[in-house]
């Protein structure tokens, strides 16, 4: 089933009963990002996927967005499907706001699931770099934006020989606005600091990356794997920032092993 409820478009799949799993997806994607984790999944529970505000087939809005709204976004989603509990999973962006979520709402959470992302915020200078993006968006447009940021997520291998991978990708950045993604810059630039959070998150965790993402080092996993009280940890091989679909193969084993 698709819909949309306060401009924010959503697919509800997958047999009723039993904990549902949202999946959140990254900046500037879509949740067609999560297809292969989708179409297994769903074999056996519930599942919501959902485009974030500006992304996707959801609504721009006004583009002044900020980590709260994104939270309020998933929130509201979660009422409106009576979604009380729910196992979150997200990548880099998508990991900021479960990770937001979790901290302001625990109550709603039964997993966590946390992909090439961090708890950290951005420092001053990817602050600045998120500022120079948003000018370059706006004076040369998306397509530019996409071509280059799309280096920046993949390994060098999968450029060269994943060709429907990098054209789903450059199809989903290319599909939102300007407006929309100058609002995800400036949300991520605004965002709080989660990792004081992170010793109160009591639920089962599972953290993937891939070993040779850049923009959310391993490192960064590492960090939040010893604050977590319940984490698993592992690392996605020939995987750079989007390890769902680098290597899907491992990255779907590690998460139905954590779902069961």
């Amino acid at each position: 089933m698709e819909g949309t409820v306060n401009g924010i478009s959503f697919e509800d799949s997958g047999p009723r009963g039993g904990i549902p799993v949202v999946f959140i997806h990254g900046f500037p994607f879509d949740r067609a990002m999560w297809e292969p984790q989708v179409r297994e999944v769903s074999k056996n529970r519930r599942v919501l996927a959902y485009d974030v505000r500006g992304h996707g087939r959801s609504a721009a809005g006004d583009g002044q967005y900020s980590m709260e709204l994104f939270v309020d976004d998933l929130v509201m989603l979660l009422d409106h499907l009576k979604v009380e509990r729910a196992v979150l999973c997200g990548l880099s962006m998508g990991g900021y706001i479960a990770l937001r979520a979790a901290e302001r709402q625990p109550e709603r959470l039964s997993g966590l699931v946390l992909c090439d992302t961090k708890s950290g915020p951005d420092t001053d200078e990817a602050r600045i770099k998120r500022a120079v993006t948003i000018a370059a968006v706006k004076k040369y447009g998306v397509p530019k934006f996409a071509n280059e940021f799309i280096k920046a997520v993949l390994t060098e291998k999968t450029l060269k020989t994943k060709p429907a991978v990098v054209s789903s990708l450059l199809n989903s950045i290319l599909g939102n606005s300007p407006l929309g993604i100058s609002g995800a810059l400036l949300a991520m630039a605004a965002r709080t600091d989660t990792t004081a959070a992170l010793a109160k998150i009591t639920v089962p965790a599972l953290i993937l990356v891939g070993e040779q993402d850049k923009i959310t080092p391993p490192s960064a996993s590492e960090a939040m794997l010893k604050a977590l009280p319940k984490a698993a940890m592992y690392l996605i091989p020939e995987a750079a920032h989007m390890s769902n679909l680098e290597n899907p193969a491992v990255f779907n084993e590690k998460l139905l092993a954590f779902l069961k």
